[in-house]
C-alpha cells in the first residue's frame, strides 16, 4: 500500500503545481503548439548543412503538409562551424575531432514584421580521428547530421516553448 502512494505521489503533486506538457491542449487554449508549429514558414537556409536544417525543421513541423497561410516566419542564420582537434598523441596526431556547429534562429510575426523571438543555438559533438581517411570522413559527417538534428531540435524546443508561454 505504501509503495503504490509512494509512485503517485509524484504525480499528484505536478498536477498540484499547474504542470502541464508542452505538446499538451487543456480547455483554455484554442489550439496545441503542435498546430501552431504548423502555421510557421520555414525560410530558406543556405549551403548543404542549411539545407539538411530546414529539411529536418519541415520534417518537425509540418506533419500534415505546408500550411497555406503561415502567420509566423522561421529565419536562421547560415549555419557556422568550427572544428578542432582534441587528444594529441606523442607524435603530434590527434585521435579525437571535435565540431560545433551554429545558427541564429529568429520568429517574426509575417503581418507586422516584428521580431517575436531571437536565439543563438549552437551544438558540440566530437568523432574518432582514425587511419582512414574514408572512416574519419564518414565519421565526421556523421556528426554533423547529429548535430544539425540536435539544432533542429533546439529550434523546436525554443519555438514551442515561445508558444507556449502565458500571454
Amino acid at each position: 500500500m505504501m509503495k503504490r502512494l509512494l509512485l503517485i505521489a509524484p504525480f499528484l503533486l505536478l498536477t498540484a503545481c499547474g504542470f502541464q506538457p508542452v505538446y499538451g491542449v487543456n480547455k483554455y487554449e484554442a489550439t496545441g503548439v503542435e498546430n501552431r508549429l504548423a502555421q510557421i514558414e520555414i525560410g530558406g537556409i543556405p549551403d548543404r548543412e542549411g539545407q539538411y536544417l530546414r529539411n529536418a525543421l519541415i520534417d518537425r513541423f509540418y506533419r500534415e503538409g505546408r500550411p497555406q497561410n503561415p502567420s509566423l516566419r522561421l529565419q536562421l542564420t547560415p549555419v557556422t562551424e568550427s572544428k578542432s582537434n582534441l587528444d594529441i598523441t606523442i607524435n603530434a596526431d590527434a585521435t579525437r575531432g571535435q565540431l560545433l556547429l551554429a545558427t541564429t534562429m529568429t520568429l517574426s510575426d509575417i503581418k507586422t514584421g516584428k521580431k517575436l523571438l531571437t536565439r543563438n543555438l549552437q551544438s558540440i559533438a566530437s568523432y574518432n580521428i582514425l587511419a582512414s581517411e574514408f572512416t574519419n570522413r564518414v565519421s565526421e559527417q556523421n556528426a554533423r547530421e547529429n548535430l544539425l538534428d540536435d539544432l533542429a531540435r533546439q529550434t523546436e524546443q525554443q519555438i514551442a516553448l515561445y508558444l507556449k508561454r502565458p500571454q
